[in-house]
């Protein structure tokens, strides 16, 4: 009896102690800079200003042509499927070579040899075996691309596989650079606007962040088998955009 007396006694001290702490008025910190009570609460500066984003886009007619290509060969056993196709694919890459293709620029994206069966009468039966060899020719000089499909495609005969054809800017820093001042141009245009219509006056900038610039493929043309190519086949590398987006955050005066 004498011992739950005590704990109830502890109880209520414990509660009075945590009552006066808690409605001491030197208990909460003041707030910065103010001197202002906070309730524990650090309000942060963090969110302050004119948050914008600003958009750079410059046209360019891309400069390098992607080209993938290679060989396929179905024979009924590997090593001649490997010696067929080792011969289709050293007669296109004599004619990348010859395209002025640096070696550099050639770069082997598949090889795989492969079984290819087919069910008959609930029978799985062994056709022969597919190799093929694909790979990525970076075309530097893209008025020569129409020539160098041309003469790969009659270089690896029936064999020859030209998968994609794609374009881009081999050296995009340039136009970067002009992206950048016009995505910052944006940016500022838009905090003046934003300025303007809330009413207020718009100060120096207080923080600036660079997204990632985006260079895209202007169009990808694929063919999923060899055909017929025609005495000249046009290639066309059209235009693409050069992207570029600025996070500018204003301080108010």
């Amino acid at each position: 009896m004498r011992r739950g007396l005590l704990v109830v006694i502890c109880l209520v001290l414990i509660i009075s102690a945590l009552g006066v702490i808690g409605c001491s008025p030197d208990f909460y910190p003041a707030a910065p800079e103010t001197g202002a009570k906070s309730q524990g609460i650090i309000t942060s500066q963090q969110a302050t200003g004119v948050w914008v984003t600003g958009e750079g886009r410059v046209s360019v007619v891309p400069d390098v042509a992607i080209l993938s290509l290679g060989v396929e060969v179905q024979k009924a056993t590997v090593a001649e499927a490997q010696g067929e196709a080792a011969k289709a694919m050293e007669a296109v890459l004599a004619e990348l070579k010859a395209g002025d293709v640096a070696e550099k620029d050639i770069k082997t994206q598949q090889y795989t040899i492969t079984p290819v069966r087919k069910w008959h009468e609930d029978k799985e039966i062994l056709l022969g075996y597919r190799v093929t060899n694909i790979v990525t020719a970076k075309i530097r000089v893209i008025g020569a691309a129409g020539d160098i499909v041309d003469a790969v495609a009659i270089a690896g005969g029936d064999s020859v596989r030209i998968n994609s054809i794609s374009f881009t800017i081999d050296e995009p820093t340039a136009y970067y650079a002009e992206a950048r001042e016009k995505a910052m141009a944006d940016a500022q245009a838009k905090a003046e606007q934003l300025a303007d219509l809330a009413d207020i006056i718009l100060g120096d900038p207080t923080y600036i962040s660079e997204g990632i610039g985006y260079v895209p493929r202007a169009y990808e043309v694929r063919v999923e088998a060899a055909v017929p190519v025609p005495a000249t086949t046009p290639i066309s590398p059209g235009e693409m955009e050069v992207r570029l987006t600025v996070q500018v955050v204003y301080e108010i005066d």
